[in-house]
């Protein structure tokens, strides 16, 4: 399955070279996250409250080409189960005009409870059983 949100590049996201931050894509790759999760019912601020932490335990970035101000682009989401206890989400950042994609990057997680032990409750567990 596969999830897209789309975004577009403002201004103050691009450094003195005039392109976007390396950092700022982690902000573009976290929104899609949360929004691929509550698209799918899960509320990750509803999670903090209930004490219970998405945590990403490893980010890998590939950036294959600059985004630039006013690029309308998309990040693509796709889940993956990697362990009983640990997630991934498969990324790609993609510029529309042409389809070029800019960025891929997997992300690996799990959840912790409000012991810092992981865990996965069910509702997510239930989100990866299917991409399996």
């Amino acid at each position: 399955m596969t999830f897209k949100v789309d975004f577009k590049v403002r201004d103050y996201e691009c450094d003195l070279q005039g392109i976007v931050n390396n950092s700022v894509y982690f902000n573009y790759l976290e929104h899609a996250r949360h929004e691929f999760l509550y698209a799918n019912g899960i509320d990750f601020a509803q999670l903090a409250k209930d004490k219970i932490n998405l945590v990403v335990m490893r980010s890998e970035m590939d950036y294959k080409h600059s985004l630039l101000p006013g690029d309308e682009f998309y990040v693509a989401v796709e889940p993956q189960r990697i362990s009983r206890l640990k997630f991934a989400f498969k990324q790609t950042v993609v510029r529309k005009y042409d389809e070029k994609v800019m960025l891929n990057a997997l992300i690996i997680g799990t959840s912790v409870n409000e012991k810092g032990r992981p865990f996965l409750p069910e509702q997510i567990d239930n989100v990866f059983k299917t991409t399996t």
